[in-house]
């Protein structure tokens, strides 16, 4: 279990195609820390920790993971989002974030206002019934709220949009500072809203 709340900013510093996936190695401040199998959200993706140094650790993607994010295409010198599974003592400041990327999305706008960044994201159908004003989306590993919502015609001829603020410390420590209109992101729709439309699935 995660919170969203990134810890700070890795590197990519190697990758390897295997037969079954691939191979990252990723850069962090926090290696004299880690053990191997530890999980660690990488971009908003639980992966496991298979080897680690003082300064970078080992990962694999299985070929589903490879699908289904967008870390296979990254290359060498690109940052990624981090942060260590949540210990049972720690301090919940984000929301039910598990690591499980529901989808990707595109970044359409960003426009500076003040000291903040309003950054808006494409929303896929498939996800648009779980995400609602107000509610907490993770973009990339990021804990967020969802400022403004605006859906599709729900016919597949038009995706949502939604919108969200981003404070100047969450834009320094994560890789929002090094994204574009047009980069992909990871989302994961709020757990909780999953579990409700499985409850009431049965009353419909």
């Amino acid at each position: 279990m995660f919170t969203g709340i990134v810890e700070g900013t890795g590197e990519l510093i190697s990758r390897e195609r295997t037969d079954g996936g691939l191979r990252l190695r990723v850069s962090a401040s926090f290696c004299d820390e880690l053990s191997v199998g530890q999980s660690i959200a990488v971009s908003g993706a639980c992966l496991t920790v298979e080897d680690y140094d003082e300064e970078s650790f080992e990962l694999f993607l299985s070929a589903e993971t490879v699908e289904k994010t967008y870390l296979g295409d990254l290359g060498v010198g690109d940052p990624v989002n981090l942060e260590r599974a949540l210990p049972a003592d720690g301090r919940f400041d984000g929301h039910f974030v598990q690591g499980h990327v529901d989808g990707t999305a595109e970044i359409v706008g960003v426009e500076q206002v003040g000291e903040d960044w309003t950054f808006t994201f494409s929303l896929p159908e498939s996800m648009a019934r779980y995400v609602v004003q107000k509610g907490s989306i993770c973009v990339d590993g990021i804990s967020l709220t969802v400022a403004d919502l605006r859906t599709g015609d729900g016919k597949g001829e038009s995706e949502g949009e939604f919108d969200v603020a981003i404070i100047p410390e969450t834009y320094r420590l994560t890789n929002l500072a090094s994204k574009s209109v047009g980069d992909p992101v990871h989302l994961e729709v709020d757990v909780v809203a999953k579990y409700v439309e499985s409850l009431v699935e049965g009353y419909q």
